[in-house]
């Protein structure tokens, strides 16, 4: 049995480029896979390995400038959900493209995973979904507002044209794992909202605390791993990923007739190239014969975030 963690922290880091390589080493060194993103503003990602692989990893990152309170989650993988160790700097650990968000000067109150039911249950409180389209569809909370979007960066310009809809309500929001919270929840404080919550440890600990039958949780939980999706019990669910769009695929759409296993699906079809799709199908070919094949995502590629 194998451990995955994920995991985020914004703090300061004056230089990421310095942290890079050794951070690379460590988790490589302890055969550790998966993918860490480092910015300026912090570190984000999902890494999985043995348990003294991920302990060594995190005692590596809570060394570094101001991540001494680490915190991650934790579920267990039967096989490793990830093909190598990527570490990666970036401009932001979970890209809004709002510079004047800054989660170390404020967040939104943080709402336990026992007490999350009885607060988006109340008749004052709006709840909102912060993930992408892809991901709202497989899975979300009793009554939460889908905005949509295709992207995180999307969210400021839907909150500015639906903000009159919220005017006298208190916000609940959540994500994955927490991360897009952090950001989400400062832009509204400075958009002028007086109340907003978010569900610490996003939605894979409300699944790895809350008993389902109590559950207010529909669906299952997109991941960005090849697991795909979790449900109640951090259990692995029942969903595949369309290797050209990287988005999620029932058992029923790999059924369809423009599903071609790792070349498109009836989401995508119409999204790449006959190029595109030629590059696919190589690189398909290579992954079923077990060559050394390059498995970045495909163009539109979502990086990890939780």
């Amino acid at each position: 049995m194998l451990t995955v963690a994920a995991l985020y922290h914004f703090t300061r880091f004056s230089d990421p480029e310095a942290l890079k390589a050794p951070l690379a080493k460590c988790a490589c060194s302890h055969g550790v896979r998966g993918t860490l993103l480092l910015a300026r503003e912090g570190i984000n990602g999902t890494i999985a390995g043995t348990r003294a692989g991920i302990d060594a990893v995190l005692a590596h990152i809570r060394a570094l400038p101001g991540c001494a309170d680490l915190e991650w989650k934790e579920s267990p993988a039967q096989t490793m959900p990830f093909g190598r160790m990527k570490v990666r700097l970036k401009r932001e650990i979970v890209t809004m493209g709002q510079p004047d968000v800054d989660p170390t000067a404020a967040v939104g109150r943080y709402v336990e995973p026992g007490d999350w039911n009885a607060l988006i249950s109340a008749p004052d409180v709006a709840v909102i979904d912060t993930r992408n389209d892809y991901e709202v569809e497989i899975g979300t909370f009793t009554g939460a507002v889908d905005p949509g979007t295709k992207s995180f960066r999307d969210f400021p310009a839907w909150w500015r044209e639906n903000a009159h809809r919220f005017h006298n309500k208190r916000i609940a929001m959540f994500c994955t794992g927490g991360i897009r919270c952090e950001k989400s929840t400062n832009f509204l404080l400075g958009e002028g909202m007086p109340e907003v919550f978010h569900l610490k440890g996003g939605i894979l600990k409300y699944l790895e605390e809350v008993p389902e039958e109590e559950s207010l949780w529909h669906g299952e939980c997109f991941v960005f791993d090849k697991r795909v999706s979790l449900g109640h019990g951090l259990r692995q669910g029942r969903y595949d990923l369309c290797h050209a769009c990287r988005r999620p695929l029932a058992p029923e759409d790999r059924t369809r007739p423009e599903y071609e296993q790792g070349v498109c699906c009836h989401r995508c079809i119409g999204e790449y190239t006959d190029a595109d799709r030629a590059r696919f199908r190589e690189r398909q070919r290579q992954a079923e014969q077990g060559e050394c094949f390059d498995d970045s995502p495909a163009p539109q590629g979502r990086t990890s975030v939780a």
